[in-house]
């Protein structure tokens, strides 16, 4: 998924309230239309700057470090790969150079 699709499927479900047991009850229509069952697995982190909390379901999680782990492992292909050349080998001694006055 690219990541501006991220953003264009952001949608808020409706509102919910802590009891007095500190459960959340999920909107009915969150749960059907995000397939959310009885004994699914959330995981729930803190949300953009500790003001509030994320659900996302354990999958979702599985398949998005799936994801990186692969990008990462084709990054890390790209630099055992890489050879400098010439010119930028001469451009980085130069800035070495500049550092060191």
């Amino acid at each position: 998924m690219d990541s501006k699709d991220v953003w264009h499927e952001f949608k808020c479900f409706g509102s919910a309230t802590v009891g007095p047991r500190g459960q959340v009850v999920i909107p009915a229509n969150a749960r059907k239309e995000l397939h959310i069952d009885k004994g699914t697995t959330l995981l729930v982190f803190s949300g953009p700057g500790r003001r509030g909390l994320v659900l996302l379901k354990a999958d979702a999680v599985e398949q998005i470090v799936g994801m990186l782990s692969e990008r990462l492992s084709s990054i890390e292909k790209s630099l055992k790969n890489y050879v400098p050349s010439e010119a930028a080998n001469e451009n980085l001694e130069g800035v070495n150079a500049k550092e060191k006055d």
